[in-house]
């Protein structure tokens, strides 16, 4: 019975500690967007187009997806 308890509290504490560790590990979220703010950013990209073009280009490049990559290419359009 001893042995039991036991292997359960160093379970119980590796546990803590992996998930501690992760938590640390993950970036803060930019939130998730809504199709409404997609497509506001989306007109106002339209406008500059040889720019927008060149932010596709390295989104692609960089391999990103989802709210990754839009979160860059807004980024982008911002930059000069």
């Amino acid at each position: 019975m001893l042995r039991i308890a036991t292997c359960f509290v160093a379970g119980l504490l590796v546990l803590g500690t992996v998930h501690h560790a992760s938590a640390q590990d993950a970036k803060p979220s930019r939130g998730h967007l809504s199709m409404a703010k997609l497509k506001e950013m989306k007109a106002k990209w339209m406008t500059n187009r040889p720019k927008l073009k060149a932010c596709r280009k390295e989104v692609k490049v960089k391999g990103l997806t989802g709210d990754d990559r839009w979160f860059y290419i807004a980024d982008c359009m911002e930059r000069s």
